[in-house]
């Protein structure tokens, strides 16, 4: 989420939250560049997951979600969400820490 505009920021991950941003604004341009072959593209920012990562940066917190359960929405998405969505940056957040 630190990459999605408006989204909370947190100190020390400022370079992950700009990455993060810059996948989303390739995200929308490919998107557009990639139409005419009929190939979709969007972004998930992704909320607080249970992940070693997120244990690193905020230790003691317990996010709401899984690993394997995102990955399992991530994975019906890569297989269905183009045909809902193109050139979108769609927030998958229940908490954001």
């Amino acid at each position: 989420m630190g990459g999605f505009q408006g989204s909370s920021k947190y100190p020390g991950l400022s370079w992950y939250s700009a990455a993060k941003a810059a996948l989303a604004v390739l995200s929308e341009c490919l998107a557009v560049e990639l139409a005419e072959k009929n190939i979709k593209v969007n972004c998930l920012a992704l909320g607080a997951v249970n992940t070693d990562m997120l244990q690193k940066a905020f230790p003691g917190y317990k996010a709401p979600i899984e690993a394997d359960q995102m990955a399992k929405f991530i994975a019906d998405f890569a297989l269905n969400g183009h045909n809902f969505f193109n050139g979108q940056i769609l927030p998958v957040r229940l908490s954001n820490p």
